[in-house]
């Protein structure tokens, strides 16, 4: 194989997708370059792949699977900040725009400083700094 895998975007199905636009462009500063209704794309920061929010039902026809089920999915998005302040301030950001604080930020085992949220859909996401 010549051709290296890479990752150009994240698609999220999401069952409310005012509510996800809202969390991710207002909540946490994204900025929304596309808004078709049912699927809306955000460019998140510099270097991120761009977010791909889709309606839940119709991303599960997309792939050809049901579209029910919930609990943990087996993943997680991370974020590497540069210090325990914007760990902190992302983690109150997210909160503030409707997620839901997982595990507050703590020092961890390994020397940094991390938590987790879920957005409103329940995806997590890690917050941490290696400081």
């Amino acid at each position: 194989m010549t051709t290296k895998l890479q990752v150009s975007a994240i698609m999220l199905g999401v069952r409310d997708m005012d509510r996800a636009k809202k969390f991710y462009a207002e909540g946490l500063g994204g900025e929304v370059e596309q808004d078709f209704g049912g699927f809306v794309k955000i460019a998140l920061g510099a270097g991120s792949p761009a977010l791909a929010l889709y309606e839940w039902a119709a991303a599960a026809q997309d792939a050809g699977v049901s579209a029910e089920g919930s609990g943990f999915r087996g993943s997680s998005f991370h974020f590497l900040a540069g210090s325990r302040e914007v760990v902190d301030e992302i983690m109150q950001a997210a909160a503030a725009a409707g997620g839901t604080v997982v595990s507050a930020a703590v020092a961890a085992g390994w020397g940094g400083y991390s938590g987790y949220f879920a957005d409103p859909d329940g995806y997590l996401w890690k917050i941490a700094t290696a400081s």
